[in-house]
């Protein structure tokens, strides 16, 4: 483990608790530092550093709420390479409930930065808050974007190194961006069903999802559609919370998942999301509504039930019983665990169970399918080192399968893979298992 002894301190001041202090202190002991977590951590594999690992981590967490050791610079850095990719609660024989150490403890964490320093930095302040999570204004700030594209404007800047003049997150925002499509036409409210009606159900399409990923939203519907749902879309739905929250801003985060609570009827059979960082958070409102509002029993009791709601698209129809596709998707194709699809909520089998019904679709294996490819929410953006260490890390693995095509149900993993394929000059379609379901059923291209 680390020395005691490191740099600069951000120690709490003697009339505030310590950081970590509210988390229950059991969830500590519960790791009982077997280390079998640590062949499926990313970052361990990486550095090699015990410190990297999730028992090393919460072995520093215990001692920073301890007061045994002061929260130094150093210690911080061995918290933020964290991806909180939840792969370690997967190998875990003893159940250690890690994204609810990890999380908490950054919320305080990063509730002192803020406290010290004034406030939030600007992108988190600019971007990360006031851009991401309302999807009207990426469509409004992704149209330059679109006419750079279509006009080939972005390789030019690139070629000549006028993108190196961004700050580091926008440069790298830049580097991420999908070939956009043309905007689509707005969801209605209201879809029905095709055949008898099988279920109702709400869609939840996010707030980056929607700006960048419109045709799969659109796609998730026609799904739903074509297995017998009626689909509801309401209007006053927004940005799940996870961008909030996880970077330490807990009124606003409560105000987003009140929000959606609210966004959405009670007779729905459940509530459909297609990007797994989004639905981990939500299926998650309820603990974290004890967490952060632990006197408000009546909101807890609303998020916890709204909470239970909450299915993975591939989750729901698996449970529904698809109705077979009919038309041929005649391509080689691999298949990506994301983080908070396969640890997070526990959906490994249902996305490959649905791939497999599309007539000549070819699924090939790929290695080390559930580590993360270094996408992580905003981690690409504020730790691009380690993040392209295992973009690239991925990307290798995915060019051993010979694939035609990446499936991906998240779309920061989207992000990531498909910009790290573009980047080693050898790029691949990476689509949404839904993107390919919808061209099964429906015959198209």
């Amino acid at each position: 483990m680390m020395s005691e002894t490191s740099s600069t301190e951000t120690q709490p001041s003697p009339d505030s608790s310590p950081l970590g202090a509210a988390i229950p202190y059991d969830r500590f002991l519960d790791c009982v530092h077997c280390g079998l977590c640590t062949s499926a951590c990313p970052t361990y594999l990486e550095t090699g550093n015990e410190n990297d690992s999730p028992r090393g981590r919460i072995y520093l967490m215990r001692a920073v709420t301890d007061g045994r050791l002061p929260m130094s610079d150093t210690v911080q850095r061995h918290l933020d390479l964290c991806l909180d990719c939840r792969s370690c609660e997967t190998a875990c024989p003893s159940g250690v409930q890690y994204g609810r150490l990890i999380e908490p403890f950054r919320v305080d964490l990063e509730q002192a930065e803020d406290k010290k320093n004034g406030g939030p930095g600007w992108f988190r302040r600019i971007v990360l808050y006031g851009l991401f999570p309302y999807p009207n204004r990426m469509k409004w700030a992704l149209l330059p974007a679109r006419w750079m594209q279509k006009l080939k404007l972005d390789r030019f800047a690139e070629k000549v190194g006028l993108t190196k003049l961004l700050p580091t997150p926008l440069r790298r925002m830049q580097s991420l961006l999908p070939p956009l499509s043309a905007r689509p036409s707005k969801l209605p409210t209201v879809l029905p069903p095709i055949g008898p009606k099988r279920a109702k159900v709400g869609l939840f399409t996010g707030c980056v999802a929607e700006a960048v990923f419109a045709d799969t939203n659109r796609a998730t519907a026609r799904v739903l559609q074509a297995n017998g749902c009626e689909v509801v879309i309401p209007q006053e739905q927004n940005c799940c919370g996870a961008i909030h929250y996880h970077s330490g801003a807990a009124d606003p985060a409560i105000d987003f998942f009140t929000r959606n609570l609210n966004a959405f009827p009670d007779d729905l059979d459940a509530v459909i999301v297609n990007v797994a960082g989004c639905g981990s958070m939500l299926k998650d409102y309820g603990h974290v509504a004890k967490e952060l509002r632990p006197d408000d029993s009546q909101l807890q009791e609303s998020l916890t039930k709204f909470a239970g709601r909450i299915k993975d698209v591939s989750e729901f129809l698996a449970e529904l019983g698809p109705i077979p596709p009919t038309h041929p998707v005649p391509l080689k194709a691999t298949y990506h665990d994301a983080c908070h699809l396969v640890h997070a909520q526990q959906v490994r089998s249902a996305p490959r169970e649905l791939l497999q019904l599309i007539p000549e679709l070819e699924l090939v294996p790929l290695t080390e399918s559930d580590i993360c490819c270094g996408a992580a929410g905003s981690y690409n953006l504020t730790e691009p080192e380690m993040a392209d260490r295992l973009g690239a890390r991925k990307r290798t693995n995915i060019e051993a399968t010979g694939a035609d095509i990446v499936i991906s149900a998240n779309a920061g993993c989207t992000l990531q893979i498909g910009a790290e394929l573009r980047k080693n000059g050898k790029p691949l379609p990476v689509m949404h298992p839904i993107d390919l379901l919808d061209r099964s059923y429906h015959g198209s291209e």
